[in-house]
C-alpha cells in the first residue's frame, strides 16, 4: 500500500525549509533496470515541492515496468513520461526519451525553476537545498550544460550517418558509408556532456524554435546526439 511506501521508505512529506518550497525543480529520470537502485535514487532527491518524469525504457520487462507504475502511483507529483522509447545505447532514442519528458513537464502545473535529468544508476552528493542554492547564487537564470568545440577525434560522430542493427538481440548503432549534410543553419557543433540542469525558459525554446527542431530532426542518424545537442543550442547568440 502506498502509506506502507511512505511510512517505511521514509520519503519527505513536506517541504524541508521556506527557501525550498518556493524553489521547484524537474526531474528526468531514464530506467531500464535495477528497481531497489532506482527506489533510492527516488527517494533520496524527492520532496513534494519538485515534479519528476519516470522513462521506463519500452523493452525493459513487465513486471519492472508494474513495479515502477505501483510506486509512481503513490505520489501526485510524479508522473510516467506519456510516450516512451526503445532506447538504444548511444542512439537517437536516448535524446528522444528526454525530450518526451520535457514536453510533458512544460504543461505540468508545477511551476518549477529548472530541469535536471538523471538515469537510474546515479545517487546525488548534495541535498536538494544545497542544489538549489548552488543554481540561484552561480547560475541564476543559466544553464548548465558543459562542452567545447567539436574534437577532430569525435567529428565521425556527426559526419557519418549511423543506423541501427541488432545482434544476438541486442540492439547497437553502427556507422554506414553515407556522409551526412552539414549542419543546418551553419550551426557549429559543440560536443560535451548528456546530463545537464536546464532552464524552463530554455527548455520551451528548444521544444519551439524552428533552428532546434531542425537540429534535432538532423541527429537522428547521429551517434551520441545528447552529447551535442543541448551544448550546441545552449551557445547560439541570444
Amino acid at each position: 500500500s502506498c502509506s506502507t511506501v511512505l511510512k517505511t521508505l521514509h520519503f519527505v512529506t513536506s517541504p524541508l525549509s521556506n527557501e525550498e518550497g518556493n524553489f521547484s525543480l524537474a526531474y528526468i529520470i531514464t530506467i531500464h533496470k535495477e528497481l531497489e537502485m532506482f527506489v533510492k535514487l527516488l527517494r533520496a532527491i524527492y520532496m513534494p515541492q519538485n515534479i519528476y518524469c519516470i522513462h521506463i525504457d519500452e523493452k525493459s520487462p513487465r513486471d519492472y515496468k508494474t513495479a515502477v507504475q505501483n510506486i509512481v502511483n503513490c505520489f501526485e507529483n510524479i508522473f510516467i513520461s506519456s510516450k516512451r522509447e526503445h532506447v538504444v545505447y548511444a542512439g537517437f532514442s536516448r535524446l528522444q526519451a528526454d525530450i518526451n519528458c520535457m514536453r510533458d513537464l512544460v504543461n505540468s502545473k508545477v511551476q518549477w525553476n529548472y530541469v535536471i535529468n538523471l538515469c537510474g544508476q546515479d545517487f546525488p552528493l548534495k541535498t536538494n537545498k544545497e542544489i538549489i542554492q548552488y543554481m540561484k547564487s552561480k547560475w541564476n537564470g543559466k544553464n548548465i550544460t558543459p562542452g567545447i568545440v567539436q574534437p577532430l577525434h569525435m567529428k565521425h560522430r556527426t559526419q557519418l550517418s549511423y543506423r541501427e542493427y541488432v545482434h544476438s538481440g541486442v540492439p547497437y548503432l553502427y556507422p554506414g558509408k553515407t556522409m551526412k549534410a552539414k549542419p543546418p543553419h551553419n550551426l557549429t557543433i559543440y560536443f560535451g556532456s548528456a546530463y545537464y540542469v536546464l532552464t524552463k525558459e530554455f527548455v520551451e525554446f528548444t521544444l519551439t524554435d524552428a533552428r532546434a527542431k531542425d537540429l534535432l530532426e538532423w541527429s537522428r542518424d547521429t551517434y551520441s546526439p545528447d552529447e551535442h545537442y543541448w551544448v550546441t543550442l545552449n551557445r547560439l547568440p541570444g
